[in-house]
């Protein structure tokens, strides 16, 4: 596998957008630790570098297959000089429509990337991806099971 090789924390997210625009999966994997996490936006879990390498090569060649991924911003919290947390929020543009969605929107999520400074590089050890639902708070799961994302505060001024 060839490795990228982040110098600074802050590489990785950037890294990993490039990666996904040029469908690399082998190069996103190569950005974490063997035994790594990584949780998606919809909470699957996968815990070593092949199996994040095996969900993003499929992800890249049928959900996201024309996406386009942008890091909007990264903060960089370094925990000591050999661990830091980055968190980054990106822009996501180009998923595969499916099912009654003609046109799949823009998405925006906020990436936490848990690093660790190996051999004078950054490794990913975890990594959540979680979406931004503007103006919601939680979500709710309604009384047909479905998972809604909501805002109290508006209930309580209806």
């Amino acid at each position: 596998m060839n490795d990228p090789k982040p110098e600074l924390p802050e590489d990785v997210p950037k890294l990993f957008a490039e990666a996904w625009n040029r469908r690399d999966a082998e190069a996103i994997a190569g950005l974490f630790e063997e035994k790594a996490e990584f949780v998606n936006v919809t909470g699957l879990w996968w815990h070593n570098r092949e199996d994040i390498k095996k969900a993003h090569a499929y992800g890249l060649s049928t959900i996201f297959k024309d996406s386009s991924l942008k890091v909007i911003r990264t903060k960089v919290n370094k925990i000591s000089e050999g661990v830091a947390i980055v968190l980054a929020k990106m822009r996501l543009s180009g998923q595969t429509a499916i099912h009654k969605v003609k046109l799949a929107g823009e998405r925006r999520t906020i990436f936490t990337f848990v690093l660790q400074r190996k051999a004078g590089f950054w490794r990913c050890v975890s990594a959540q991806n979680t979406d931004i639902v503007d103006n919601m708070e939680t979500h709710i799961r309604d009384e047909d099971g479905n998972l809604k994302a909501v805002d109290y505060r508006q209930s309580e001024n209806s």
